[in-house]
């Protein structure tokens, strides 16, 4: 979540919560919706099947996509 996505979330939160006049109800499942969206289907709507390494070669591999994620999300 961006900081504008973060902003647009907390003024949506301020002007919809039940404490300030809002409909309870419809803020329920509005945060249900938001903190657990659904999940996209495949364009083709074809899945593919990709089998993991084991042993200490593919622990490595899984540490090292970990590292590129976490180095991804530290840039943004």
């Amino acid at each position: 979540m961006n900081r504008s996505d973060r902003a647009d979330f907390r003024a949506w939160i301020r002007a919809n919560h039940p404490d300030a006049g809002g409909d309870p109800e419809e803020f329920a499942a509005e945060l249900q919706r938001r903190r657990h969206p659904a999940p996209a289907a495949p364009a083709n709507g074809q899945v593919t099947v990709v089998r993991r390494r084991r042993g200490p070669r593919g622990a490595m591999d899984r540490w090292l996509e970990r590292r590129r994620r976490r180095r991804a999300r530290d840039l943004n």
